[in-house]
């Protein structure tokens, strides 16, 4: 699939073929060579404000020395697609605008990474927490989830990420991305209306996701299809949400495709794969994966949610992508 090589700016790319999949890595690896910190909500608002200035930055160059090991890390393992931890700078998004200003005060460090990650060609996305709910009935939630995509958003455009290579956003697929759920179930409509009103800095990096309760593929593919954003297929929420038992099912490889239709670039469509940890549609995720879709092998990036993370990569790289002439 498809190998992005980025030289002397972010917007410029040069496309080579490669014939397998691109396995991602999640957030942290196994063997705690790459960690991060954070800060609770509530231990931060006990500190006076600049005793908040100083842990925060602290705190960020912590992270961002981290962030650089987990690019060092994709690179020495052939790793070309790594989840940044959407708490690597945590608190950032508050009224105190505290933690926004360290982060910009810290721009060209972050401008640096970026342009690391670039050169390496490592594709770089985020998957905002659990409390993005654009579909909320609360007006507070709703405007407090925007504030965190903003601030996503901006955190990617000081690490130099590029958004949509195209000047269009809107008709475009988003390279560095921010991957959310449906959030409050039934409520397809607020979540279209909520989508169509958002600023281009958060639009034009956004994707959508199907999951096990709220939001079937189908019907997170409806929203996609109405809001005009690309949707981030996962095989085991599906399964899990329609009670299934294997990822050949018919449906897998129907929702596989239409999904890609929604990327303007079916180059860059990215999906997800887990698998259950005590039977094949258990929600809770196993150490390994052991069981693919056979779909999956026309997909170009594909995030591993497994416990044992680049463990996991490496099993996959073992057995699955040696089957069926993928190589």
């Amino acid at each position: 699939m498809t190998v992005i090589e980025f030289q002397n700016s972010p917007n410029t790319q040069q496309y080579q073929k490669s014939i397998l999949p691109n396995l991602g890595l999640v957030c942290i690896t196994s063997d705690k060579q790459v960690r991060f910190r954070t800060m609770t909500r509530t231990r931060y608002l006990k500190l006076s404000l600049s005793d908040r200035k100083s842990a925060l930055s602290e705190l960020y160059r912590h992270n961002l020395h981290r962030l650089h090991d987990a690019l060092s890390f994709c690179q020495q393992n052939k790793i070309q697609l790594y989840r940044m931890s959407s708490s690597l700078f945590p608190l950032s998004d508050l009224e105190d605008k505290i933690g926004a200003s360290i982060l910009e005060a810290m721009s060209a460090d972050l401008a640096t990474i970026g342009q690391r990650a670039n050169a390496l060609s490592i594709r770089m996305v985020l998957h905002p927490d659990q409390y993005v709910v654009l579909s909320s009935d609360s007006p507070e939630v709703v405007q407090a989830s925007i504030n965190n995509l903003a601030g996503h958003s901006r955190i990617l455009d000081l690490l130099g990420l590029p958004r949509r290579r195209e000047a269009a956003c809107r008709q475009t697929s988003p390279w560095s991305l921010m991957n959310i759920h449906g959030g409050k179930s039934q409520r397809p409509e607020q979540l279209v209306k909520v989508i169509s009103e958002l600023p281009e800095n958060i639009i034009c990096r956004l994707t959508l996701e199907n999951d096990e309760y709220a939001y079937s593929a189908d019907e997170i593919l409806a929203v996609c299809q109405q809001a005009g954003v690309p949707m981030v297929f996962d095989a085991h929420h599906h399964i899990c949400h329609e009670n299934l038992d294997s990822y050949d099912h018919p449906s897998v490889a129907s929702m596989f495709y239409a999904a890609r239709e929604t990327w303007a670039n079916p180059d860059w469509q990215l999906v997800h794969i887990s698998n259950g940890e005590q039977a094949f549609n258990d929600r809770k995720h196993s150490d390994l994966i052991t069981d693919m879709p056979k779909v999956y092998h026309q997909a170009p990036w594909i995030e591993v949610e497994a416990k044992q993370k680049e463990e996991a990569i490496a099993h996959l790289r073992s057995w699955w992508l040696m089957k069926n002439d993928c190589i």
